[in-house]
């Protein structure tokens, strides 16, 4: 690991050169291609020097140990080398985690897609609650939250979202939340005050440019209708909506949400595009999936990842068997420590992986 770090080392010192070179400052393109790769490498070699300076810190209090009589001086020194030797393990944890392969999209934008399941309308209404957790997440961590599509029931639940999160690292923090979450609670719609269990699904897809899924014009149809509200009703009198349908995977994408016919399009595009990648890489991980067993994963819709449990006031995520006894803070978007420990389990699986 320390060869690949010095490796490493060498090019993050090439590339702190290269930026500030006027040559490389003439070309924008490539200065901006040399500073991307120079802040990807930035936290590693923070880490790094870290790593570094214990060690020096261990190889100097370890050396003045030897030659030191004094015995109070000889208990301090010993002291200090321990601490110096246990900021080096953890540095050296640290920089394994740092130097894991990077998941190519952990910094784009997110499509995030929520369907009621099982429960008939509490299900809706439990997606409902699911879109505003998620909505106020991103306010507070300032992600732009863009309703794509939205299909609503008369009592205000949510058949079905297509959304859009911008923001730094969308994908690396959403990217967890695919899959099953089940709720149990007395539902809005029950009368003699029973717990029901209702499901609702999530997918988290990363937001794909246009280079990286191509898309063939003969292989799509393009429909155009009314916008419509909860119950059907029409909101628009003008066809705005966009509809597109791909013919070889049957994929179908809608996009209602804004007025201009053109804005609506190019958000339907994008949904396809990554529904699209989304398809074929689950087409290709098919083949490999019993190697992904130990690993966190990026969501099988199928699978039950998470259970909200409101008369006990808990929420636990099944693939860590972590629960937060903070229901009311959770559903009101503190998704903080849950994402960080599955964050952290992944990591780890990765890690052990490797070993």
């Amino acid at each position: 690991m320390i060869e690949k770090l010095k490796l490493i080392k060498e090019r993050y010192d090439a590339l702190t050169a290269e930026i500030a070179d006027p040559a490389v400052l003439a070309d924008t393109k490539v200065w901006q291609v040399k500073v991307k790769e120079h802040s990807s490498l930035m936290p590693l070699m923070e880490e790094y020097e870290r790593y570094l300076k214990f060690e020096k810190d261990f190889n100097d209090a370890n050396a003045m140990l030897q030659s030191e009589a004094d015995s109070d001086m000889r208990e301090m020194l010993k002291e200090e080398v321990q601490s110096s030797k246990e900021k080096m393990a953890q540095s050296e944890e640290n920089l394994k985690i740092l130097l894991l392969p990077k998941d190519e999209n952990d910094e784009k934008n997110v499509i995030l897609e929520i369907r009621g399941g099982a429960g008939g309308e509490e299900s809706s209404l439990f997606a409902a609650d699911l879109m505003r957790m998620y909505k106020m997440y991103c306010d507070s961590h300032k992600y732009k939250f863009e309703v794509l599509n939205l299909e609503e029931t008369e009592l205000g639940g949510v058949k079905e979202l297509q959304a859009m999160i911008k923001g730094k690292n969308a994908y690396a923090k959403f990217k967890y939340e695919s899959g099953v979450h089940r709720v149990q609670r007395v539902p809005e719609t029950e009368s003699q005050g029973r717990v029901h269990t209702s499901t609702a699904t999530v997918a988290i897809l990363p937001e794909m440019e246009d280079a990286e899924v191509e898309i063939n014009e003969k292989d799509i149809r393009i429909d155009l209708f009314r916008s419509s509200g909860a119950g059907g009703q029409h909101i628009n009198k003008t066809e705005s909506a966009i509809r597109i349908t791909h013919f070889p995977t049957g994929i179908v994408v809608s996009c209602q949400d804004e007025r201009s016919q053109t804005q609506n399009k190019e958000k339907a595009f994008a949904m396809l595009r990554s529904k699209l990648y989304d398809y074929y890489q689950r087409e290709k991980e098919s083949e490999y999936k019993q190697n992904r067993k130990s690993q966190i994963g990026t969501g099988d819709r199928s699978e039950r990842i998470r259970t909200y449990n409101f008369p006990q006031g808990r929420v636990t995520d099944h693939r860590i068997g972590l629960s937060i006894y903070n229901i009311d803070a959770f559903m009101n978007g503190d998704l903080d420590e849950m994402i960080e420990a599955l964050t952290l389990a992944d990591q780890q699986a990765k890690l052990s992986a490797q070993e």
